[in-house]
């Protein structure tokens, strides 16, 4: 959490390591703030078609900030890229889309404890509402987002 005394870091990227259900913010090859994340429901393997509440795979970019989502806050995520596309297409799949960072759910359906402790998500990636309003603020339009086994 960010203490008043503290000046505001530089970010230009993200990265997301899903084995480690990490998300860090870079500064060139500098990690400035790391957080804990959940992903989708079906988390190891690449994204490849809606409905496998799979964490997609891959470089992309931060194409959307939405204040008003169904979560506390909301940066979209450019999947699926071209590669994801073709794949779907190979397969006659349905790439999907919507793949966000967020915070919880506006509605909470479970207690708050259920969100700290396991996978929960539809394919997104999904932190605590206060990393989220640091990510929120940090975090550049259009930085780009590696996305990690």
């Amino acid at each position: 959490m960010l203490r008043s005394t503290e000046s505001l870091p530089v970010v230009d990227r993200l990265v997301v390591r899903k084995t480690d259900r990490k998300l860090l913010l870079l500064h060139g090859d500098s990690v400035v703030r790391t957080y804990k994340i959940a992903l989708g429901l079906n988390p190891v393997g690449q994204k490849e078609r809606a409905g496998d509440f799979r964490t997609p795979e891959g470089r992309y970019s931060l194409i959307r900030r939405n204040p008003r989502s169904d979560f506390f806050l909301s940066l979209q995520v450019s999947y699926p890229n071209d590669i994801d596309l073709k794949r779907a297409k190979r397969n006659h799949w349905d790439a999907g889309g919507s793949i966000m960072i967020h915070g919880l759910p506006n509605q909470l359906k479970h207690e708050p404890t259920y969100y700290e402790s396991r996978d929960w998500t539809d394919g997104c990636i999904a932190l605590s509402n206060a990393d989220m309003v640091e990510v929120w603020l940090l975090t550049p339009d259009n930085a780009p987002i590696d996305i990690l086994p």
